[in-house]
């Protein structure tokens, strides 16, 4: 007990300065080659590994920046090809109603044109019956008449020039 009666922690004695400095170097030697050894290289792979994937996280960023600008330059050609289709699309319609307009009117002249040689067929084939119709009565008319005048050997003088008439 003598000992620690003596002991004093502020004023340390040679003794035990020199063994806790041994013991501290030998604790350290130690820890130095089983723990220090890994931890440092576990850090320095650690490290890499940080760096690595801001190195990858840096290379997706550029690459995002390249594919938006190709996106952007994609949509933009999309875009100019689309208002060419569109005007070429209105061009289209345009010619093709201006070609029924033509081909329309041009059917409508043929068929009035033709309606009215028909119209036209049929007034000749109408004033020919009426002729024909006027005829006919005037020679039932005049045989009506030649009948009550004509009396007896006129009558067979008549009707004998009619069966001539028909020979021929």
């Amino acid at each position: 007990m003598l000992l620690l009666s003596d002991f004093t922690p502020m004023i340390p004695e040679f003794g035990m300065l020199f063994w806790t400095t041994v013991m501290f170097v030998i604790v350290w030697f130690v820890l130095g080659k089983t723990a220090f050894g890994p931890i440092a290289g576990a850090l320095k792979t650690r490290e890499n590994s940080i760096q690595d994937a801001l190195d990858t996280a840096e290379k997706a960023r550029s690459e995002m920046a390249n594919l938006k600008a190709e996106n952007e330059k994609i949509i933009a050609e999309a875009k100019n090809e689309r208002m060419m289709i569109l005007k070429e699309a209105k061009e289209a319609k345009d010619q093709i109603l201006s070609q029924a307009r033509n081909q329309a009117k041009e059917e409508g002249d043929r068929i009035i044109n033709n309606a009215k040689s028909e119209i036209e067929n049929q007034k000749k084939i109408a004033i020919t019956e009426v002729k024909n119709t006027a005829g006919q009565l005037a020679v039932d008319i005049a045989e009506q008449i030649i009948k009550t005048q004509v009396k007896g050997d006129q009558s067979a003088l008549i009707s004998k020039m009619v069966s001539n008439m028909n020979l021929n």
